[in-house]
């Protein structure tokens, strides 16, 4: 199960406190301006920025 809508809005990126999108995959959250990816595990983000991902250029705006 993806994480839930109302919970996604409530979510800020750690680093730059910026609006998170959930990826196509539903696996993890995408924080623009500062080009990481926080991944999902067991319907949990994991939001430590030492977590994170660098966001690859081929996702799509």
């Amino acid at each position: 199960m993806p994480v839930k809508k109302d919970f996604l809005e409530i979510l800020a990126c750690p680093k730059c406190k910026g609006k998170l999108e959930l990826n196509e995959q539903e696996n993890g959250l995408i924080c623009r301006p500062c080009k990481l990816v926080y991944e999902i595990r067991d319907e949990i983000p994991i939001m430590l920025i030492s977590e994170a991902k660098a966001l690859e250029e081929s996702v799509a705006p």
